[in-house]
């Protein structure tokens, strides 16, 4: 922890060996982490490139006092990860619950999206709201257990509840955006 921060004072200065340092250090375990959700070495590690890249513009944003040098990387990483997977899913690119319209042609409604759309109205609020912390406004569990002020295992059982009620009323097969996130947590 001692090597961390005097190696993140160095990074907030600009030390490219602090980066390299750091790199050595976490990138191994971010990659495996990334490779874990992607379930692809090639975005993995384009991931991991475009990780570090954040780390090294934004390193002065990293405030020590808030949690570990680990955390931070792990959550850009993760919030990396999420958006490439909402650009390739236009379901979980939304982040409320109108219709996605293509821009690019006429208002053409999609229709798996209004039958998401359905799915996740029928909810009850503390379901609704469990899922549109984590899966569209990207927030951790334990970030959106606070915002909904409730325990932590209580968020959780929201969350697996939600899903199961979804699972039960939503086609399968349009389903396997919700499914690939819940594997990776």
């Amino acid at each position: 922890m001692q090597d961390d921060k005097a190696l993140v004072k160095r990074l907030q200065k600009r030390d490219e060996q602090a980066l390299s340092l750091l790199y050595d250090k976490y990138s191994g375990a971010i990659y495996s982490v990334l490779l874990k959700m992607t379930r692809n070495e090639v975005l993995a590690q384009d991931l991991l490139q475009e990780t570090f890249i954040t780390v090294w513009d934004k390193a002065h944003q990293y405030n020590i006092d808030k949690g570990s040098f680990y955390t931070w990387v792990y959550r850009i990483a993760r919030n990396k990860t999420l958006n490439s997977f909402r650009k390739q899913n236009p379901f979980i690119q939304t982040d409320d619950f109108s219709v996605y319209v293509n821009k690019t042609e006429d208002a053409s409604l999609d229709s798996e999206f209004l039958e998401l759309n359905g799915a996740l109205s029928k909810l009850e609020s503390k379901y609704k709201t469990a899922i549109e912390l984590v899966y569209f406004k990207g927030f951790t569990h334990r970030e959106a257990y606070k915002e909904m002020n409730v325990p932590l295992g209580t968020f959780k059982s929201y969350v697996r509840q939600a899903l199961k009620l979804l699972r039960d009323s939503y086609d399968t097969t349009l389903f396997v955006a919700f499914i690939l996130i819940e594997i990776v947590r």
